[in-house]
């Protein structure tokens, strides 16, 4: 008995190049590629995201920076002598060697209308931004770790806390009070979502308003 064996052909009229593409779509198809297989891909896009971390502008202006032009006690070699921490050979802007701050001593400070304003309309903030005193903002913001102070150079670096300091030991202990500032600021990032300019900052200072509060330690 003779077997007999059927073989497919593409119609007539029909080419080979249309059935080819026919099964590479089917196939593409089923691997979950879908749509056109002829056609380019979608475009890639990144999701967008809200807020990020960052401390608070107003506790920085009124109440640290103020730290970096006090003549404070350093000792080093067990000697003790006197200079600021934005001294020639500190961290001055121009003539400073110490390290990643770096501090602009003749900044003018915000007027506290503008900080006021800051916070709710963004060409005062921009204006800010630009200014001499959010550079030394900036500069100490980056030497910190948000939230743990024990991890940031602006504050184990004067306690000399496991870590060298070339400019000796500025602060005998964390209860200094220029050390608790600054552990105060670290401590308190601005809220997520919010920027550095946020009132919610003001809760800093007691009564909670930077043109006329004290700055809170704890």
């Amino acid at each position: 008995m003779k077997m007999l064996i059927s073989k497919m052909f593409p119609s007539r009229g029909v080419s080979a190049g249309v059935v080819q593409g026919a099964i590479a779509a089917a196939l593409l198809a089923g691997c979950g590629g879908g749509g056109d297989p002829l056609s380019n891909p979608g475009n890639v896009s990144n999701p967008s995201t809200t807020g990020g971390a960052t401390l608070a502008f107003p506790y920085f202006e009124k109440c640290i920076f103020p730290i970096f032009l006090k003549d404070l006690p350093i000792t080093q070699n067990g000697v003790t002598s006197t200079n600021t921490c934005a001294g020639a050979g500190c961290h001055d802007s121009n003539t400073g060697t110490g390290g990643a701050l770096r501090v602009i001593v003749a900044a003018t400070p915000v007027a506290d209308a503008d900080l006021a304003a800051a916070a709710t309309d963004s060409a005062t903030a921009t204006a800010i931004r630009a200014t001499d005193m959010y550079k030394n903002f900036y500069s100490a913001q980056g030497v910190t770790i948000f939230g743990s102070p024990l991890q940031s150079r602006l504050f184990d670096k004067p306690l000399v806390l496991n870590v060298l300091h070339g400019g000796g030991r500025i602060f005998a202990s964390q209860d200094d009070p220029n050390a608790k500032l600054i552990n105060y600021w670290i401590s308190h990032p601005v809220p997520k979502g919010q920027d550095e300019f946020s009132t919610s900052s003001y809760s800093m200072f007691t009564p909670a308003d930077p043109a006329t509060g004290t700055c809170n330690t704890q």
